[in-house]
């Protein structure tokens, strides 16, 4: 038996399973077995009003998962799938609550990676994925760094790891919510608004990341009614965190604030997309590709490895300010705020 066959025989009785995808690599389980769909809160420490992805082998399963599906959906999924999307859609009844958290919605995708959709087609129906790490940290782009994350957990084992590689794209999928007038982003990610919009020949509401002082927060823009928006995945403020403190810091001002830590006599991790730091032996520097889909590809990888440095602190110097980096600002927003940083 191969490694997919006995994958798939494994989630038929209810076990966990890690795969890749081109995202990040997925905690799976069969998306319509709650027994199984409790290990993966379990593993996690996921609470269980978090919604779950469900992937799908391809399009031909949504009717099994979601109703009311619009044009938008299919026209989508035809051009975008396997890929990083995924559809918040009305959910079917007899999906089980613990998929969409009790919502009247569900998020679904059909990734693009061989594993994934060969593991998919073999088990035949939905596997409900999160990603294969402790709830609120950064997510794994390895299968070392499931094994890092999971591997070790006798009380809710994970009962095998698909090996894939690196993933490709890095960071989690675009959700994208069809279940109002205006289709909306709920979380940025490889595919954005301007693409999407282009592909539906209409508008696609984007996200915006709101920077104060005390507290990052996301917010719509424009907004599209007043409807409560759906729970997603990857949604809550604190989010994607290093256990190390982390603060985002201005370009301009990471050279100061390099210095004020290292004169306060702390250790320091910087990601940066520039060389221009002092050379000091309490300084550690890991340089961040000036390409979007680089800089997101390598991103979690690089926070686990200066996670591993124990360090007092790491400093990130914030990207671009513009929408082409808006899911890297999301996920970096988000990991300072799930951070310890003061």
């Amino acid at each position: 038996m191969n490694d997919i066959a006995r994958a798939a025989q494994l989630l038929r009785a209810g076990e966990l399973i890690a795969f890749p995808t081109e995202t990040v690599y997925g905690l799976g389980a069969d998306a319509r077995n709650t027994t199984a769909l409790t290990k993966i809160f379990a593993a996690k420490g996921r609470p269980a009003d978090h919604p779950l992805i469900v992937h799908l082998p391809d399009a031909t399963h949504l009717p099994q998962w979601a109703i009311d599906i619009p044009p938008s959906a299919y026209q989508l999924a035809q051009t975008c799938w396997p890929g990083p999307l995924t559809l918040i859609l009305k959910r079917h009844p007899d999906v089980p609550d613990l998929i969409t958290g009790g919502q009247d919605t569900i998020g679904v995708r059909v990734p693009d990676h061989p594993i994934a959709l060969a593991l998919l087609r073999e088990f035949g129906s939905g596997i409900a994925a999160p990603s294969a790490n402790k709830f609120g940290h950064i997510s794994p782009t390895t299968a070392a760094h499931v094994e890092e994350e999971l591997g070790r957990n006798t009380e809710h084992p994970v009962a095998m790891i698909l090996d894939g590689g690196a993933c490709s794209v890095g960071i989690e999928s675009t959700i994208l919510d069809l279940t109002s007038a205006t289709p909306r982003i709920l979380r940025p990610g490889a595919l954005s608004a301007a693409t999407l919009s282009t592909m539906l020949h209409s508008l696609v509401a984007d996200q915006k990341i709101t920077l104060t002082e005390k507290e990052k927060t996301t917010q719509l823009n424009p907004p599209d009614d007043e409807q409560t928006l759906p729970r997603v995945s990857g949604s809550l403020a604190a989010h994607y965190a290093p256990r190390t403190p982390l603060k985002l810091v201005p370009v301009d001002q990471l050279n100061a604030a390099v210095h004020n830590h290292l004169q306060l006599g702390q250790r320091i991790a910087v990601l940066a997309l520039t060389h221009d730091l002092p050379a000091h032996p309490r300084l550690i520097h890991r340089l961040a590709s000036a390409d979007f889909s680089q800089f997101a590809q390598s991103l979690y990888a690089n926070l686990r490895a200066l996670d591993a440095e124990h360090c007092d602190l790491i400093l990130v110097a914030q990207p671009p300010n513009d929408k082409t980096w808006l899911a890297a600002t999301d996920r970096l927003t988000r990991a300072a705020a799930g951070s310890k940083s003061e």
